[in-house]
Parts: structure tokens; sequence; C-alpha cells
């Protein structure tokens, strides 16, 4: 195995643990990177209307 599959599986892993030993966090960590990227799109959004609206 390389050691790409290797940490690949590691982060499933904990993932998996981190869901079932505390699904109230984990939907919090979720429900925050969510939000950070729909903040992201807006920006984006919002930086191209402001491009071509010269």
């Amino acid at each position: 195995m390389n050691m790409k599959k290797i940490l690949t599986w590691a982060v499933v892993a904990f993932l998996l643990f981190f869901l079932f030993s505390a699904p109230d966090q984990a939907s919090n960590v979720v429900n925050g990177i969510l939000a950070s990227l729909r903040g992201a799109a807006e920006a984006v959004i919002t930086f191209m209307q402001n491009l071509f609206q010269g």
C-alpha cells in the first residue's frame, strides 16, 4: 500500500469515529463548513456582479 491510500483510510476512520462518538459536534462542524462555502460562493457572485455592472 502506498502512503496516500493509508492516509486516506486513516482520515475516513477518524471521521467515522468522530461522527459516531460525537454526532452533535460533527453536525456543527458540517454546518460550519457549509456556511463557509456558502459565504465564499456569495462573495464570488457579488464580485462578478460588480465586475460586469461596470
